[in-house]
């Protein structure tokens, strides 16, 4: 389920990505030979030839394939030459690492400089102005964070917001052992950012926590506000320890009991919060679990919360160390705030989401270059492990955004084979007004290309690694 949904994803953003392409190359008057969702090498599982009016399925090349479906009659192409959406041949490919836009006239990952050795045509992208080249170039990317926006306005006008927000957290928080280190306790209470209250809505706040010289008010043992300012050293070791540095606590309250169980023999209750089990404190299930594992297949006596009076109960824990509860989940708990939103409302809070995701992603791209962040490079396992194992849609919406946002800031870094590459070429051009050799570009592509090849398999041999090996 999980591959199904990153398949999915990759689908509806390698499409988009190259539609961004395709529709200001046409905007401008440019031939696209070929539109394809996946790549190709040596065989196409769909081709379709408006131009002819055939659909080839599992196509090796032009000539053969498995079957060929009529699907249109036959055209010409225009007598003044200026193409149209028929003279692209439209495919799906079979190996699922992106897709590509062939562009006439463009040194790309399809051609050489020795393929652009005719004469130029007036709709090739090469004889076009500079700024329209550049447009087209910048325009996958403009997509894709466009439609991360569209996706968030959808989910803020679908689902709206439902947060816990930090303040309400009666029981605070859980902190890895590098936060114990920076001076906080597990069970403190989030209260504030830099002064200013924190907004639960706004997702960049675990990342905007741990920034340095970040200053976090805390309120600790329901009594004591301190503040905690984060040091420049935390960030880099939070990385290297790739855990989660801080989680809900949450309380143990029962929401059904199963028949037969210790629970449900000793009378425990819908709502009954468990606050000791043999004398051990149990605030949360922090406490609850290791409790309960150390007095597996025993009899043991717990301080039962009920209705307002503390009473008690001896229950038996299994071999495996359970009583037979459901658990309460956290949003029955806490105060939620539920926040709804209209159309006009979703706009503004869809184009915040995507934003801040954008920079909190951008602002952690700095780690990729420590040792640490080096070691957590992940490929398409790791982006599989970011959907859920049911396809949820609400999920599946936020995590395609999300990779949205990514795929849109990537392309644009200035590596030669990628929109980034095209784009400073171009700048370069516009600043100076000397165009770049072909040759030049096609060695420059290569040299990307590899460098791209090669992040390709150290990523997913890093998922290798910590898959099998680790």
């Amino acid at each position: 389920m999980k591959a199904l949904q990153l398949i999915v994803a990759l689908i509806i953003l390698v499409t988009v990505h190259e539609f961004g392409h395709y529709i200001f190359a046409r905007m401008f008057g440019i031939k696209v030979n070929r539109f394809y969702l996946f790549f190709n090498p040596g065989l196409s599982l769909l081709k379709y030839d408006p131009m002819a009016g055939t659909l080839k399925i599992i196509s090796k090349d032009d000539r053969t394939a498995w079957k060929t479906i009529r699907v249109g009659k036959p055209h010409q192409p225009r007598p003044d030459g200026k193409p149209t959406w028929r003279d692209t041949i439209y495919g799906l490919g079979w190996l699922p690492l992106g897709g590509y836009c062939d562009i006439a006239g463009m040194v790309d990952e399809t051609k050489s400089s020795k393929d652009l050795a005719t004469e130029p045509q007036p709709w090739e992208f090469r004889t076009k102005a500079a700024w329209k080249r550049l447009l087209v170039m910048v325009a996958g990317v403009l997509f894709n964070f466009l439609l991360a926006i569209a996706i968030y306005i959808g989910i803020a006008l679908h689902w709206g917001d439902r947060v816990i927000p930090f303040a309400e957290m009666g029981e605070g928080m859980d902190f890895s052992e590098e936060m114990h280190k920076a001076g906080f306790r597990d069970g403190d209470i989030l209260l504030a950012l830099d002064g200013k209250h924190i907004d639960s809505r706004d997702a960049s706040n675990y990342w905007d926590f741990i920034q340095p010289g970040a200053r976090l008010t805390l309120l600790r043992d329901h009594r004591d506000t301190i503040d905690i300012t984060i040091s420049d050293q935390l960030l880099e070791k939070l990385v290297a320890a790739n855990t989660p540095y801080m989680s809900m606590r949450i309380p143990v309250y029962v929401d059904q009991t199963v028949g037969g169980e210790g629970a449900a023999d000793a009378g425990l209750e819908e709502g009954d919060r468990i606050c000791s089990v043999a004398g051990e404190a149990t605030p949360s299930l922090s406490e609850f679990y290791p409790a309960l594992a150390k007095h597996a297949s025993t009899q043991v006596p717990m301080t039962i919360l009920r209705d307002g009076r503390t009473i008690e109960r001896s229950v038996k824990i299994n071999d495996a160390g359970k009583i037979g509860i459901q658990l309460r989940a956290p949003d029955k708990i806490f105060k939620v705030e539920e926040v709804r939103y209209n159309f006009f409302e979703a706009i503004p809070r869809g184009w915040h989401t995507g934003t801040s995701q954008l920079a909190t992603y951008v602002s952690s791209l700095k780690l990729m270059f420590t040792k640490e962040g080096a070691k957590s490079v992940g490929g398409f396992g790791t982006l599989g492990s970011l959907f859920p194992t049911t396809w949820n849609w609400y999920s599946f919406w936020q995590i395609t955004a999300f990779l949205s946002v990514i795929l849109a800031f990537m392309n644009i870094i200035p590596i030669p084979a990628l929109d980034g590459g095209y784009t400073l070429f171009l700048l370069v051009e516009i600043i100076t007004r000397r165009k770049p050799s072909e040759r030049f570009l096609e060695v420059a592509n290569m040299i990307g290309m590899g460098f791209l090849l090669l992040l390709l398999v150290y990523a997913n041999f890093n998922d290798i690694y910590r898959l099998v090996l680790k």
